[in-house]
């Protein structure tokens, strides 16, 4: 049977292709959507989830919206790495579909406590909505079957300040409260935690859309580069293939921009694939927690390897992979799910 998912999201270009896997995968079943404030503000995050379940041709997916903002700091968004609504240079549907009348918060309980011990919550934005979903439940790390969150680094730099990960950096309140109450989940449903530490050795790069194009079927196949510019559109058949195109180049032209080279880092699918299969993934146990209070460190995510800390563990935190073996996922899924909706013409 399919397994049910909650996506909490801040879709952004790497959400984006996120939800695309997940869509893409026949052993996945989006049971709710939820969009946080992050990369966009909440509005237009709901508004490019929604239109991209329209091109996916998505059944009926309950999308929530959430909270305007942070718990306890204004919202910071990151238009110049996801461009000025997210999406990087390209362009979704205005959708047909309504949102949910509930929240994002709401949605998170009640999916639960409706489905105990079945649902798998992927976040690959800030943890506001389940920080305040937790705040109505306490129960939901016992309630949920696993949880996966895209955040943190640990032995490794920031990408937002020389110690913080981007969606630990814009609720940070949010993380503690999250990695706090998931102390009382069992070993075997602590959360998964990808952090930088590995999604920056996800590394998408023109080769990878062209494969996607190529298994789609999508004509003509492109090779994008930093010559393009930002007015390059692309011409792609297949409206899958066009929109990721279009998204993911915006995001090579920010990572050249950093000298990181003409490639991205494809943080929020590697999650959504090691949701799926945990095996993708090797991990080891630690006790988590966010600082809160230092001058230089605020919203850093701190690991205790050692139990120095004299607490169990509440994360198995993901220490290696095989970022081939993703991106083959990746292409497969993705290139034939784009397929199935727009299947080449024959000539």
């Amino acid at each position: 049977m399919p397994r049910p998912i909650i996506a909490d999201v801040d879709t952004g270009i790497d959400d984006a292709l996120a939800l695309l896997y997940l869509l893409a995968s026949p052993e996945a079943e989006l049971v709710g959507i939820a969009a946080t404030a992050g990369n966009v503000p909440t509005a237009q995050v709901a508004a490019n989830t929604l239109g991209l379940l329209d091109l996916c041709r998505a059944p009926d997916i309950e999308v929530a919206l959430g909270a305007d903002g942070p718990l306890a700091v204004p919202l910071r968004t990151t238009e110049d790495t996801h461009g000025p609504h997210g999406v990087g240079y390209a362009e979704l549907p205005v959708a047909s579909r309504a949102l949910s009348f509930r929240s994002a918060a709401a949605l998170w309980v009640e999916r639960a406590r409706a489905r105990p011990g079945e649902i798998t919550g992927l976040c690959t934005g800030p943890l506001t909505n389940l920080a305040l979903a937790l705040r109505i439940e306490p129960e939901l790390p016992r309630l949920l079957r696993r949880l996966v969150i895209m955040g943190g680094a640990f032995n490794h730099p920031g990408n937002t300040t020389p110690t913080n990960e981007w969606n630990v950096h814009v609720d940070p309140e949010a993380a503690k409260e999250v990695f706090d109450a998931f102390s009382a989940a069992p070993p075997d449903r602590r959360p998964l935690v990808c952090a930088l530490d590995i999604t920056e050795t996800i590394e998408m790069r023109p080769q990878h859309l062209r494969a996607l194009a190529e298994r789609a079927g999508s004509m003509p196949v492109e090779d994008v580069c930093p010559a393009d510019g930002p007015d390059f559109r692309s011409a792609a058949s297949n409206p899958v293939i066009r929109f990721l195109t279009d998204a993911v180049r915006f995001y090579f032209d920010f990572h050249d921009g950093y000298d990181l080279g003409y490639l991205a880092h494809m943080h929020d699918p590697f999650a959504a694939a090691v949701l799926l299969d945990p095996a993708l993934a090797r991990t080891r146990p630690a006790t988590v927690d966010v600082e809160l209070t230092g001058t230089l460190t605020r919203a850093t995510t701190v690991a205790d390897w050692a139990g120095m800390w004299g607490r169990e563990p509440n994360a198995d935190i993901v220490i290696g992979t095989d970022p081939a073996l993703f991106f083959d996922r990746l292409i497969s899924r993705v290139g034939d799910f784009a397929r199935r909706l727009h299947p080449p013409e024959l000539p």
